[in-house]
C-alpha cells in the first residue's frame, strides 16, 4: 500500500468558507477515481501551523498511484480546485507494507 500526503499553503485570498468547499470537492471528486482506496482531507486546527490544508490518499500500489495522477477527474480537480487556491505544496509518499520494496509494488 502507498500512502500519499499533500500539504498545502493557500493563497491569501482563500477564505475559511473556500477551504470548506475545497474539502467537500476533494472528497466528492477524488473518490470517483477507482484507484483511490481511501481519502482524507482537512484544515488546520492551530492557525500557527504553516500548512492550512491537507489531503491523504491510499493506493494499492505505485502503479495505481501513477494511474490516478493521469486520471481526467484528478487533472480537472487540480486545475479547478488546487491551482486557483494553492500557493505552495509539499508531497510525501510512503510505503505502508513492512519489508516491501516500493519499487516493485
Amino acid at each position: 500500500m502507498v500512502h500519499h500526503i499533500a500539504l498545502f499553503k493557500l493563497k491569501p485570498e482563500v477564505t475559511p468558507a473556500r477551504i470548506e468547499e475545497m474539502m467537500m470537492n476533494t472528497r466528492m471528486q477524488l473518490l470517483k477515481i477507482p484507484e483511490v482506496l481511501s481519502i482524507k482531507c482537512g484544515k488546520r486546527i492551530n492557525n500557527e501551523m504553516p500548512w492550512p490544508f491537507f489531503i491523504a490518499i491510499d493506493f494499492e500500489s505505485m502503479d495505481k498511484f501513477d494511474i490516478f495522477r493521469e486520471d481526467p477527474i484528478y487533472m480537472k480537480y487540480v486545475e479547478e480546485i488546487i491551482k486557483p487556491n494553492v500557493a505552495e505544496t509539499v508531497d510525501l509518499d510512503f510505503e505502508m507494507d513492512p519489508g516491501k520494496d516500493v519499487q516493485f509494488s
